[in-house]
């Protein structure tokens, strides 16, 4: 299933004014599970990472996560990188409208080669992973980028249904995914081989988030990717789903699942 089209049809939707596009994301934010987790985890980093610090959104795409990273503290730096350069204009300009491009810049790069040295106190990296072969090389980037005591923050699928794939030979609901998802070891593993350490990582997407992800995401996806009509259809289905996709959302993010398809990891340097 093809999830990039859908996003980019959503993204011009919204993207017709700085308004609606602010808008776009605040849904995104209740309606994402993943958002819910990571926003959880930034709201107690901000604690020990204080004022004045440089911050990595990597792979920032639509620019979601780099907005809430820019709104937590005025006084962070936030440097937004992609591969997409479309998606980098975009943002830049985005930015510069709502006044804050003086704080938040958005560049070209591709993480294999992206490498700068103790600069960042924090690098964000929401559902990128496992789009990228070389996830190693990217840790061992990701690593020498950090200041020392800076954390990386990860969110991916893990290997327990991630990427909607539940037995050995199933295909991923997303075509653009390079792996269906890590299990705990094996991101552990990878991380302190790059040279992380204090690394804590749990299970997001258990039975709650499951079937909110399903009726939020998958179904309307799968709708979208059969006829461009269902557009029409899209907020009437909504209206319908989507105070109980809130409900599972915050039952997720409050519980400990002992296993789930994604994964939330931290690590530090």
């Amino acid at each position: 299933m093809k999830y990039d089209p859908v996003k980019k049809s959503l993204g011009k939707v919204f993207n017709k004014t700085p308004y609606t596009r602010i808008l776009f994301y605040k849904l995104l934010d209740l309606l994402l599970l993943r958002t819910w987790h990571i926003k959880k985890e930034l709201k107690k980093l901000r604690k020990t990472i204080g004022a004045n610090a440089n911050v990595l959104d990597a792979g920032a795409g639509f620019g979601q996560y780099t907005y809430y990273l820019s709104n937590l503290s005025k006084e962070w730096k936030v440097l937004g990188i992609d591969i997409k350069k479309e998606q980098i204009d975009d943002c830049n300009l985005f930015f510069t409208k709502i006044n804050i491009g003086n704080r938040v810049k958005f560049k070209f790069a591709d993480l294999t080669k992206f490498e700068r040295s103790d600069e960042f106190n924090l690098i964000l990296s929401v559902d990128v992973m496992e789009h990228i072969e070389d996830d190693e090389k990217v840790f061992k980037n990701m690593y020498k980028s950090l200041i020392p005591g800076g954390t990386l923050l990860i969110s991916t699928p893990s290997d327990k249904g991630g990427s909607d794939v539940h037995h050995d030979h199933g295909d991923s609901f997303i075509d653009e995914h390079v792996r269906d998802g890590y299990s705990i070891k094996d991101i552990e593993n990878k991380l302190k081989s790059a040279g992380f350490s204090k690394i804590t990582s749990y299970y997001s997407y258990g039975k709650p988030g499951m079937l909110s992800w399903k009726l939020s995401m998958k179904y309307p996806i799968i709708l979208l990717n059969f006829s461009k009509l269902f557009f029409i259809l899209l907020p009437f289905y909504y209206i319908i789903f989507f105070p109980l996709s809130l409900i599972l959302n915050f039952m997720d993010v409050h519980k400990f699942h002992p296993s789930g398809t994604g994964l939330i990891v931290r690590a530090e340097k």
